[in-house]
């Protein structure tokens, strides 16, 4: 199963297998770099269906960090051609190549994870961030401006504006993010969101501006390329998303037209208690699929081959993501075809290197 092809929307995936978004936090204001050519081109020979580009942010400020990639100018752009351009020559399998594009938030102006993660300060170039709330994302950090009714709609026309940059660039789906504690996702959760005007209080006020969001990228986005998001299964908070709640969220969406979801969780806050293991998230995907029609995909600590076909097989998601197992091993997809028996195609130069399954 995890071989076989599957539809999303106006888009066929050769398999099942999905290179989920991995932050590379090496670019240069917003733009890739050689980095991002080595790695975009790796991925793109690893047997997978699909390869997300990482996390993309929508303006300059909506950045995680200083060096996280963006599409809010015509140099990021550019930049993103020239690795796209690289990785499509050696692309296998029929891959299909996405982007996530998301704002970060709250928990943007921090430092990389390898230098600590922690919030910037005014002598390492911070600058000031939005939020729904005026709400720190942990106790003592900056506290973000809360987003008034002009930076909103500046806020939607920028998702619209890199949108419309990624149909350019010539992406077969755009994700937007709606998970793991940024902007979309601090708007949905009554952790993040206390707001008392029309966007906050009931969970149908606080999804209506990342529904705003939703619809105005959908308007731009041509009929023949997807359109999905990747929105949290819970909170891990008894005071926040629940399980529930994200089946609410996602037969929302499901309702405005998206064509597939990744579902994922936490990141809202610290100190979440999260049962981290082996496929600790799959059954918050088997939750939403249960509810929608559209495609699902699970993530989260799927690392084998034997796992990944499994999830599929079990009717628990209709995809799977992998990041961590890509990054150590970029032919991935490659010892899976091996180990489940199912041929897929190989870069020629490097057929002496594969046991072509029979």
């Amino acid at each position: 199963m995890l071989f076989s092809p599957l539809s999303i929307g106006p888009v066929t995936l050769s398999n099942r297998i999905v290179i989920s978004p991995m932050c590379q936090y090496s670019a240069d204001d917003g733009s890739m770099n050689d980095w991002h050519l080595q790695h975009a081109m790796q991925m793109a020979m690893s047997g997978a269906g699909m390869f997300v580009v990482e996390a993309t942010a929508t303006e300059r400020r909506g950045r995680i960090t200083h060096h996280c990639v963006g599409l809010y100018s015509d140099q990021n752009e550019n930049a993103m051609r020239r690795v796209l351009n690289a990785a499509r020559s050696v692309a296998t399998n029929d891959l299909k190549f996405a982007i996530q594009l998301g704002h970060a938030g709250r928990k943007a102006s921090h430092h990389v994870p390898w230098q600590g993660g922690r919030a910037l300060s005014k002598e390492e170039d911070a600058w000031i961030t939005s939020a729904p709330s005026a709400l720190p994302f942990t106790q003592g950090a900056p506290i973000p401006e809360a987003l008034d009714a002009d930076e909103m709609q500046n806020i939607k026309q920028n998702f619209v504006n890199a949108a419309k940059r990624a149909v350019r660039l010539g992406f077969s789906a755009i994700e937007l993010h709606g998970a793991h504690g940024y902007l979309i996702h601090e708007f949905i959760s009554p952790i993040s969101n206390q707001r008392e005007d029309e966007f906050g209080g009931s969970l149908d006020n606080r999804l209506k501006f990342p529904l705003e969001i939703f619809d105005e990228v959908r308007k731009v986005v041509p009929s023949d390329i997807a359109l999905g998001l990747r929105l949290t299964g819970t909170d891990w908070r008894d005071d926040g998303l629940s399980v529930e709640d994200a089946k609410n969220v996602a037969k929302s969406f499901e309702a405005h037209g998206a064509d597939y979801l990744c579902i994922s969780s936490g990141g809202i806050t610290t100190g979440l208690k999260i049962p981290v293991g082996p496929n600790y998230q799959v059954h918050l995907a088997k939750g939403i699929k249960d509810v929608v029609s559209i495609p699902v995909r699970a993530v989260g600590l799927i690392t084998t081959a034997e796992q990944a076909n499994d999830i599929i097989l079990n009717g628990e998601a209709d995809m799977v993501a992998l990041a961590r197992a890509f990054l150590a091993n970029p032919r991935w997809g490659w010892d899976a075809s091996v180990a489940l028996q199912q041929p897929i195609e190989v870069p020629p130069q490097y057929e002496r290197a594969y046991k072509v399954p029979q």
